[in-house]
């Protein structure tokens, strides 16, 4: 199939970095200014529509002739449309929004690939100009083009568009720089063209784009009625602040400190850690109260009701709020605009009388029967989303997804018994670790403590987690001491000694396959090196990809006879592929090397 390649220029007074594509096309100032596009391999061809408002093909501007080929909005529609021809672009869903809101078009995106997401199943970054770095094209994007984006494509000071006209110049090389963009991203796609992606990928980004289409509704009123709330409920707690204090501003780091070292607390510290320790050391009530009124003025709670404000569109809807390809190596999806992944919990015991009362615009009841507003607000996002009339929404999630994976690769039996039985892997694990009955452990038994410690172990420590890992996952907020995490995490070890092992057939499979030497492993892992990646091959075909891995000795095991020839050879050092070909490997467990 032919393939098309297109890079636009845009302008619109709203913030594509806070709002997501869909508010920004809905703004009435929205336009298209610069359509770039390569057919196969003919000439990129620029269609400037940057001063014309009724969006035709511009002939008075630049004043000197351009070197650039024009383009045909005719021809360029008719392509647009052709469902025999495939549409590239790099952040397809940015191209494909845009021009189907500027010509009122439905552009179905079974006929669009992505380039950035091609280069992220490679392990390349996701913006343009780093991809092309990594790669050494010939042609590189023009690094003035943020500069001319700002100028061009935002609201100068004052609030007005910058025609093409008041900067003929810069216009030109704004021209100059989208042409570029669309050579790039062609050669991009020519260099990953030799590492296809399967279908099943492209049938899933096509998914993502249906998703990100339709949006998610959101219930207007309730999300109104919150954020009236948290701004009533915010002034009260500034005023109480303000007159406890005298402070002008209480919620000034430098003035509260100021203020609580007079009153004899001293703190290097306002953040939400720091208030618990702060409010148990509190000299007399006052002080006390303050701290209380500056956790609470802290919460984010409408963080993510404000959010949906800004993305809210035209339909009721948020949109965009998947990112196909959004983690790194893993292919996971990412929130964007409204992050969908970490709600709150539902904690509330009459959840659906909160909503109501919030509904209502009942705040002085919803007080009275909750306490804190902020907690409540919290606890009521997740209901913030509503199935479309006639609909309900159906939440899933994967059980102990990690763990069971982990266990499965490794071969570690015991795991396995325990999701086949019971599932009580926190338990479990803490019988495993702490040689004790898993009854006793169970919620309500006399050793019933330990199932934090097995939790956490759980969480932290499968993929070769430490203290570190443990303190990240919360050992500590769940009062765990900090002495203990060491013999957590050796019992841990030893507890799941086939795990442990599997770490470093992995660590030996990689360094193999960056010597050379492909390497499989249980369940068809398969490690192998080719045209400068790095490719694991998981058991459902997927592959993983790290581009340019290379093997570096850590100073530590470098054997001292090369330590002496390096320093006996001004300039020189034991090249990685050497030391490790040539030298004995350190034991298993030990880091040795980075890809």
């Amino acid at each position: 199939m032919t393939e098309l390649s297109i890079d636009i220029e845009t302008y619109s007074s709203v913030d594509l970095t806070k709002t997501g594509v869909r508010p920004y096309v809905e703004s009435p100032d929205f336009r298209l200014l610069l359509i770039g596009y390569k057919l196969g391999e003919q000439l990129a061809q620029l269609i400037d529509l940057g001063e014309n408002e009724s969006q035709k093909a511009l002939t008075l501007l630049p004043p000197e002739p351009s070197s650039i080929p024009e383009g045909s909005l005719k021809k360029f529609t008719e392509l647009l449309t052709d469902p025999d021809i495939i549409k590239t672009a790099h952040n397809a869903s940015f191209e494909r929004t845009c021009l189907a809101k500027a010509f009122g078009l439905e552009l179905h995106p079974e006929q669009w690939r992505c380039t950035m997401v091609q280069a992220a199943t490679l392990g390349l970054p996701s913006a343009l100009a780093e991809v092309g770095a990594a790669l050494g094209l010939e042609k590189q994007k023009l690094t003035e083009g943020k500069e001319l984006i700002r100028f061009f494509c935002k609201p100068a000071p004052d609030g007005h568009r910058r025609l093409p006209s008041e900067a003929p110049e810069k216009w030109e090389r704004f021209r100059q720089y989208n042409v570029r963009d669309v050579d790039v991203e062609a050669d991009i796609k020519g260099r990953l063209a030799r590492f296809p992606r399967p279908q099943a990928e492209h049938d899933a980004w096509v998914l993502d784009q249906r998703i990100n289409d339709r949006g998610i509704r959101i219930d207007t009123g309730l999300l109104e009625n919150a954020l009236d709330l948290d701004r009533a409920f915010s002034f009260r707690l500034r005023a109480e602040a303000r007159d406890l204090t005298g402070l002008q501003n209480p919620r000034s780091d430098a003035q509260l400190k100021r203020w609580l070292a007079g009153r004899g607390v001293e703190t290097d510290s306002l953040d939400k850690e720091a208030l618990p320790a702060l409010l148990e050391s509190a000299p007399d009530e006052i002080t006390r109260r303050v701290l209380q009124l500056r956790q609470e003025m802290g919460k984010t709670s409408v963080k993510k009701y404000e959010a949906m404000q800004r993305a809210l569109c035209q339909d009721g809807r948020v949109h965009n709020t998947l990112q196909f390809y959004g983690a790194g190596r893993t292919g996971r999806w990412a929130g964007r605009v409204v992050q969908t992944h970490n709600l709150p919990q539902n904690k509330l015991k009459d959840l659906a009388l909160a909503r109501q009362l919030v509904k209502e615009g009942d705040f002085e009841m919803l007080e009275m029967a909750f306490g804190s507003p902020s907690f409540v607000l919290s606890q009521l996002i997740r209901t913030a989303f509503i199935p479309s009339e006639g609909c309900r929404f159906i939440i899933a999630d994967y059980s102990a997804i990690e763990a069971r994976v982990l266990a499965w690769l490794a071969g570690e039996k015991w795991v396995l018994d325990e999701f086949t039985g019971d599932g009580l892997i926190y338990e479990a694990t803490a019988a495993m670790m702490f040689h004790a009955e898993k009854n006793d452990i169970k919620k309500g038994g006399p050793k019933a403590d330990l199932r934090s410690k097995g939790k956490v172990a759980t969480l932290a420590c499968g993929y070769q987690g430490s203290v570190g890992a443990l303190i990240n996952m919360g050992a500590l907020k769940s009062g765990i001491p900090k002495d203990e995490l060491p013999g957590i995490v050796k019992r841990r070890r030893e507890a799941n000694s086939h795990i442990v092992r599997y770490w470093y057939d992995v660590e030996n499979a990689a360094i193999n396959a960056v010597q050379g030497q492909p390497s499989t492993l249980a369940h068809g892992i398969h490690f192998e090196c080719e045209a400068g990646y790095m490719f694991i091959t998981l058991p459902s075909g997927r592959k993983l990809a790290y581009f340019k891995p290379e093997l570096r000795p850590e100073p530590q095991y470098v054997p001292t006879w090369a330590k002496v020839r390096a320093a006996s050879t001004p300039g020189k050092r034991p090249t990685a592929a050497n030391w490790w070909r040539t030298s004995p490997r350190p034991p298993p467990g030990t880091a040795c090397g980075t890809l």
